[in-house]
Formats: structure tokens, C-alpha cells, sequence
């Protein structure tokens, strides 16, 4: 018995939208494809990443557009450009509880699914966007504070940090502008998310 595809809309920065890779490498669109017709089945009506956005960017920009979109489920994977950009865990913390505080309100927590930020100091310019222990520092304290505020609400998380940390030694991880993760990191990202 085939239930009608749930609207998704994923939420995030420059790796939700899958910079330097192609449409179906992304990962929210490797999800839908591993999906496929096993148990539930979405319908990405709009991937609102956009390369560069922080928690305050996804609030400001991209949560405005969730009524007309009218999402019955979410993802949502920020926090990296938050560590760039000097932003405190306090302003973190308070940003993320906005937004997961929103999305519950929209679809109920069992229809979010966050999930964390990749260590990106492990690529080839990783280290051109900071100190790569204090970034990578960083993003594991962030990755707390978005994992903690979402368990507490009932909001499943899937830790992918780890993975992202493969790409220190294996380049075919590392996406052509030596930064973000290609279609095969991605890939390993789908196999974590695809179960939960």
C-alpha cells in the first residue's frame, strides 16, 4: 500500500544545497532516491540551502518560506558558517531553539530531522576559513548544543561528523573545489540518515 509522498523542504547552508556537486548528488535528493519506494516517501518541494547562511540567515530567509510551502517534514543541517563567522554559542544556541521550536509548531517533532555539521578543517582548504583546531573545536561544541536542543524536544539527530572526518585521507570524499563533500561523502551521509 502506497501512502501519498510527504512535502519536504530542507533547511540549511552550502552543505544542504550541495555546493560543488551535482542535483542528485546532494544528499536530501540521494534520501529521497534511497527512500524509494520502501516505507515513507517524500517529495522535496524545495531545497532552501544557500552557501554561506548561518542560524540567523535560515530564521531571517528561509523559515519565512515554509508557509507557502506548507512542509510536512523537515531537515535541518546548520552551524558550520556560525563557527566561521565568530558567532557565540549563546547566539547559536538561542537561534536553533528558535528554529526547532518553529518547525515542531509547523509539523511535530517526529517529522524533523536534524542533522550535524561536517568537519570541513580536514579538506584541502579547510584551512583557509581559520585555525583548523579551533574551527574544528568549534564545530564539535555547536554540533552539542544542535544535538542537545534537539533530543530534548523529541527531534531525531544523525551525527555525521564523523564520517566527514574520512575525507582527511581519502580525496574521493572531498568535492572538485577542495572544500565541501562530494556526491560520495554523501552518499556514506545517506546510509546514517536513510534508516533513522
Amino acid at each position: 500500500m502506497t501512502s501519498q509522498a510527504l512535502r519536504y523542504v530542507a533547511l540549511g547552508d552550502s552543505y544542504t544545497i550541495g555546493t560543488s556537486v551535482a542535483l542528485d548528488e546532494r544528499w536530501p535528493n540521494q534520501l529521497i532516491a534511497a527512500l524509494g519506494t520502501d516505507g515513507p516517501t517524500l517529495d522535496l518541494v524545495a531545497n532552501l540551502g544557500v552557501n554561506g547562511y548561518t542560524s540567523a540567515d535560515v530564521i531571517e530567509v528561509e523559515m519565512p518560506r515554509l508557509a507557502a510551502l506548507r512542509p510536512e517534514f523537515v531537515t535541518l543541517l546548520i552551524g558550520v558558517n556560525d563557527v566561521v563567522q565568530g558567532v557565540s554559542a549563546e547566539m547559536y544556541r538561542r537561534n536553533v531553539t528558535s528554529i526547532l521550536d518553529d518547525l515542531a509548531a509547523r509539523v511535530g517533532a517526529e517529522r524533523i530531522l536534524v542533522v550535524t555539521t561536517p568537519d570541513y578543517t580536514v579538506t584541502p582548504a579547510g584551512g583557509d576559513f581559520g585555525d583548523p583546531v579551533r574551527q574544528s573545536a568549534g564545530i564539535r561544541a555547536f554540533n552539542e548544543i544542535l544535538t542537545t536542543t534537539a533530543s530534548s524536544r523529541g527531534i531525531l539527530v544523525v551525527d555525521i561528523h564523523d564520517l566527514s572526518l574520512h575525507a582527511a585521507t581519502d580525496p574521493s570524499l572531498v568535492a572538485r573545489d577542495g572544500l565541501h563533500p562530494s556526491g560520495a561523502q554523501y552518499a556514506l551521509w545517506v546510509k546514517r540518515i536513510h534508516p533513522a
